[in-house]
């Protein structure tokens, strides 16, 4: 796309973030699916031609060739499947379908010296070459272009995690101030979590699902043909041999799609966990716990020059949570379908494409802004020396040890909502009727080194 054409373009998918979609282009664009389709249809045909019962037969060069139909298909073959579907061309009537311009444009490209025409498409229905086709394209766009950026992402936070694993930072719950942690555990806390997160997405593009049992999933055309070929038994080894997708024996017209709906949901967990991330990052930065790293060129204000704006997260947010909303709408959509079959999922499964560039989109936004963020570790051990109220979970903890039954009630006199010093709790241990060692454990403490073994924790990551 020109940039003239992108300054028209209705989607900002295809307009202002067309460089950022670009890599999800051979897996989701109308000439992907052309290609998928040409490849099912092509690899159809050939296993056809093994089975003994049928009289089609391809040398060497001719499944060489066949093959080549799909992997070298270039604009000028997806021209012409439109051309077949809008307009027709030589011997063929415009179609008006877009899985029979398929067809058109397979028997149009057959071997010279064969005629293989009338087993083009034979016994099925377009949802058996659609279902398998689009799950070879979003098991690739996921394979290579969103898990390959999710892993950019956690590979980053494991790298801060690790760096930053001795920074002691206060902690927040319900946004006040609470027991300190370190900068690297909270980082580690998210790697973790991408990182189980991009697990489920994995194994929900290993379990996905393809059938070819025609146009109710009897197998009733082929049936009708070859009664003595077990068909069922074909259809497995061409789904898991010939595609490497799982085999779904059992459906309508229409595969079921509830492992398409298990991976959106997968894809969705990721992105909350990204959505989490954007968040909390966008609050240190309002606290200044966190610095961004000015890009030369950028404004971050129309009318304040100073400014810095975390605009990365803010946009990942963006697109996450449009991303996430049209992945529930997909998984929800895609399962449903009236009686033995309906055509409103077809323009539904069309939309995966821009679900997925949202995705995109996000992930590359978080790690941009991770890139240009720097901890303040001078502002992290301020708000602590400030906060000298927090080590007052640890105080009245050692006291129980102690034996001390009303050491929480003691804590919480002297400390809630109340400004407390270090010296105040000083006070308090000086009453203490405690062993001197114990005194001398209490006074020892202090907010920033009351982060338990958070540091330690950083070890778990994988």
């Amino acid at each position: 796309m020109t940039e003239t054409d992108a300054l028209y373009a209705v989607s900002p998918l295809d307009g202002r973030y067309d460089g950022r979609t670009a890599p999800l282009s051979p897996y989701a664009s109308e000439a992907a699916l052309m290609r998928a389709r040409v490849r099912v249809e092509v690899e159809y045909l050939i296993a056809l031609a093994d089975l003994e019962a049928t009289p089609l037969e391809f040398d060497l060069d001719e499944r060489t060739h066949l093959r080549g139909l799909y992997q070298h298909f270039a604009e000028e073959d997806a021209q012409l499947i439109k051309k077949l579907e809008t307009e027709g061309h030589a011997e063929f009537e415009a179609t008006n379908h877009d899985v029979k311009a398929v067809e058109y444009f397979v028997r149009h490209r057959l071997p010279d010296d064969g005629d293989a025409s009338a087993w083009i498409h034979f016994g099925l229905t377009s949802e058996d070459v659609n279902n398998l086709a689009h799950r070879l394209l979003v098991r690739d766009a996921v394979d290579e272009v969103l898990l390959p950026a999710l892993y950019d992402v956690r590979d980053t936070l494991a790298e801060m995690a690790r760096e930053y694993r001795d920074l002691p930072m206060l902690a927040r719950t319900h946004g006040q101030p609470a027991t300190p942690t370190t900068f690297g555990k909270e980082m580690a806390v998210y790697a973790a979590r991408l990182a189980r997160a991009t697990g489920r997405i994995r194994r929900a593009t290993d379990d996905l699902r393809g059938k070819l049992g025609g146009a109710s999933g009897t197998y009733a055309a082929h049936h009708a043909a070859y009664p003595d070929v077990e068909w069922q038994a074909f259809a497995r080894a061409f789904v898991e041999d010939g595609l490497d997708l799982e085999f779904e024996p059992l459906t309508t017209q229409v595969n079921p799609c509830d492992d398409l709906a298990a991976l959106f949901d997968a894809v969705r967990g990721a992105n909350t966990v990204l959505l989490d991330l954007d968040l909390d990052v966008w609050l240190y930065v309002s606290d200044r716990y966190l610095g961004q790293e000015a890009v030369e060129g950028e404004t971050g204000s129309s009318t304040m020059p100073h400014k810095v704006n975390p605009i990365d997260f803010e946009n990942s947010e963006g697109n996450l949570s449009k991303a996430n909303s049209d992945l529930t709408f997909l998984a929800d959509y895609v399962t449903t379908s009236r009686l033995q079959r309906d055509l409103s999922d077809s323009t539904v499964k069309r939309n995966i494409g821009g679900a997925f560039a949202h995705c995109l989109i996000g992930y590359g936004k978080t790690a941009s802004g991770l890139s240009k963020v720097v901890p303040n570790e001078q502002v992290m051990r301020e708000d602590l020396e400030n906060t000298p109220e927090i080590i007052g979970e640890a105080v009245q903890t050692i006291l129980r040890r102690e034996g001390q039954a009303d050491a929480y009630e003691r804590v919480k006199a002297v400390t809630r909502g109340k400004d407390v010093t270090l010296a105040d709790f000083r006070e308090l241990f000086d009453d203490l009727e405690v062993d001197e060692d114990v005194r001398e454990e209490l006074n020892a403490l202090t907010p920033a080194g009351y982060t338990g073994v958070a540091s330690d924790l950083v070890d778990d990551l994988e």
